[in-house]
């Protein structure tokens, strides 16, 4: 999917980074986006320390985390306007371009998620589902590749959400401190600086 650009060529939804902040905010991030957002990251805190030692724990988060997963993919179809896919995923050249001006600390400010934070989020959801198809393969015995690999598969793919969970919260630590604003506290309270 290709971001569409404003008249001066930059990628909708960026402010220069030399830009003077206006005064006040907006509503960026509405209700269904927040609770869905910290009802997946508290599912996966709980199915990560529930694994092999409280199964029916371990299940449920697991349930959980896959309506909250098609629940955020539906509203990514038909939801507001920053909760759109189409808002946020970007293309690999729009991608590219981005990390590109991050690393030499020149990356936009973007009022909804910048192209990183575009693609983090379409690899958590594939991970999550992932890591919850194959749990569910393996409570019903594996499949044909059999019990023992799938669990393999299983733990490998709740390794990589853990490791991209990381890499997010590292990249909402370094968009908040280079942009001076606390994305965290947008998430709580759905309010960004306009």
């Amino acid at each position: 999917m290709i971001m569409s650009t404003s008249s001066n060529g930059a990628p909708q939804g960026a402010v220069s980074p030399d830009a003077t902040p206006p005064a006040g905010t907006v509503r960026v991030w509405d209700p269904a986006i927040r609770l869905l957002h910290w009802t997946i990251a508290a599912s996966f805190a709980i199915a990560w320390l529930s694994a092999e030692e409280i199964m029916p724990v371990h299940e449920a988060a697991g349930f959980v985390i896959l309506v909250a997963v098609g629940l955020r993919s539906l509203w990514g179809l038909i939801g507001t306007p920053h909760a759109r896919f189409a808002d946020f995923v970007p293309s690999p050249s729009g991608f590219l371009s981005y990390m590109a001006a991050l690393v030499k600390g020149r990356a936009g400010r973007y009022v909804g998620h910048n192209p990183a934070g575009g693609a983090m989020i379409v690899a958590l959801l594939a991970s999550l589902l992932l890591t919850v198809a194959t749990g569910v393969v393996l409570d019903t015995g594996g499949g044909i590749l059999g019990e023992d690999a799938m669990e393999d598969i299983h733990g490998a793919m709740a390794t990589v959400t853990l490791i991209l969970v990381v890499l997010h919260v590292g990249g909402v630590i370094l968009s908040s401190v280079l942009h001076r604003e606390n994305l965290v506290k947008a998430m709580l309270t759905g309010r960004k600086r306009a």
